[in-house]
């Protein structure tokens, strides 16, 4: 690569110039450039949004991740541009020592199948936690890190040379002037010049090069004013562009919310399942860890009460067509009441207002039955349906 010494010389000679300036105007021996007050404006409410940008990014990072060593070695995993692995979270990692518990103790056994449905509802739990927190990165978090790291370092480069080139005009107007007060004292001693010819030829030339610089000087500043004024509009339109920035982000934070209210939502409806299962149970369980013979208290699963704005499920249905249909091994169509969640693969999800066969099973839980709907099948809660002539 050519080495360019005048190239280099000047990039020197203009660094040293800014330098001095700079100083100079730290020690109050320089008049420094103001921006306009629209300009400060803009510049000191990008400075605000990038610091409570990331304020809020690293807010929402100790909301979706609280361990901070894991939050470390994504970061490291993100440095290095590798698939963070896949891990179970707390949700799936209790619902597996449920169902692990469940097993042992006996699915037969009342407090095995409630360890079980626990387990199987908290790895649902754990399901929709991985959903949010992915969907809050991909929208959320990703968009304001794309401003950090995208538009603010560009607002940030053009900052940086809107600041070179105010350092240059101001500059060029004190080169103009000392150019001025050199000229005008050329200009006095003219007036009055030392007697001797080579007195006079010596004041010519020194009059000639004083008004050449100061010319030069003139002409430097018209140069330093144009760019200023180009680099000022540049970064005016950057700076405005800011608007648009938070308008794109509102759109994230409402995809935010949205995600929050969906996955806190599904989390509800999961445990409002897992309470009408656990209900099911008998109120008094038989003894699964004493002798026979002993006598224990009553042990009674509590059930919440359902929240006012969902329908209260309605008491089991005696009626005669229910009775008709255990009695016998033949179908029902049944409307459904309200949405209900699978809790696990034995189960059907049900949707509010549609229509679904039913049937009885020997053997099953007086509380259930047998739906189907085209070719999926599974249990059904009784109190969820109503069944149709």
């Amino acid at each position: 690569m050519e080495f360019n010494v005048r190239r280099l010389a000047a990039d020197a000679g203009t660094f040293l110039s800014r330098a001095v300036q700079f100083t100079e105007e730290k020690f109050g021996q320089a008049e420094k450039t103001e921006l306009d007050a629209h300009l400060e404006t803009l510049l000191s409410r990008v400075e605000s949004t990038k610091h409570w940008t990331e304020k809020i990014m690293k807010q929402t990072e100790v909301l979706l991740q609280p361990n901070p060593n894991v939050r470390m070695e994504e970061f490291l995993y993100e440095m290095l541009d590798k698939k963070v692995p896949m891990r179970a979270n707390n949700h799936e990692l209790l619902g597996e020592c449920m169902i692990d518990s469940g097993h042992e103790f006996g699915p037969g056994t009342a407090y095995g199948s409630a360890l079980i449905k626990c387990g199987e509802t908290e790895k649902l739990l754990g399901s929709s936690e991985k959903e949010f927190i992915q969907s809050s990165a991909i929208n959320f978090l990703t968009p304001f890190r794309n401003f950090i790291e995208g538009d603010f370092k560009t607002i940030t480069k053009e900052r940086k040379l809107l600041q070179n080139k105010r350092l240059d005009l101001d500059a060029a107007k004190n080169r103009v002037k000392k150019a001025r007060v050199a000229d005008a004292r050329s200009a006095e001693l003219n007036s009055s010049p030392p007697l001797g010819e080579e007195y006079v030829a010596h004041f010519s030339y020194m009059l000639s090069f004083l008004h050449v610089r100061w010319l030069k000087a003139e002409t430097e500043l018209r140069i330093a004013q144009s760019e200023f004024d180009r680099q000022a509009e540049i970064t005016r339109l950057l700076l405005e562009g800011i608007s648009s920035t938070h308008a794109h982000h509102l759109r994230c934070l409402n995809d935010f919310v949205d995600a929050q209210a969906t996955y806190y939502a599904q989390c509800y409806q999961y445990m409002v399942n897992l309470q009408k299962q656990l209900g099911s149970f008998p109120s008094t369980f038989s003894n699964n860890n004493q002798p026979a013979g002993s006598s224990s208290a009553s042990i009674s699963v509590p059930t919440a009460q359902p929240a006012a704005s969902l329908p209260a499920p309605p008491p089991s249905q005696t009626s005669p067509a229910l009775n008709e249909l255990r009695s016998t091994s033949g179908t029902r169509k049944a409307r459904v009441l309200y949405d209900y969640d699978a809790a696990s693969s034995s189960e059907l999800s049900l949707l509010v207002d549609e229509v679904i066969t039913v049937s009885s099973v020997p053997g099953m839980d007086s509380d259930w039955l047998m739906g189907q709907r085209g070719n999926q099948k599974g249990k059904v809660p009784i109190t969820y349906l109503e069944l149709l002539n």
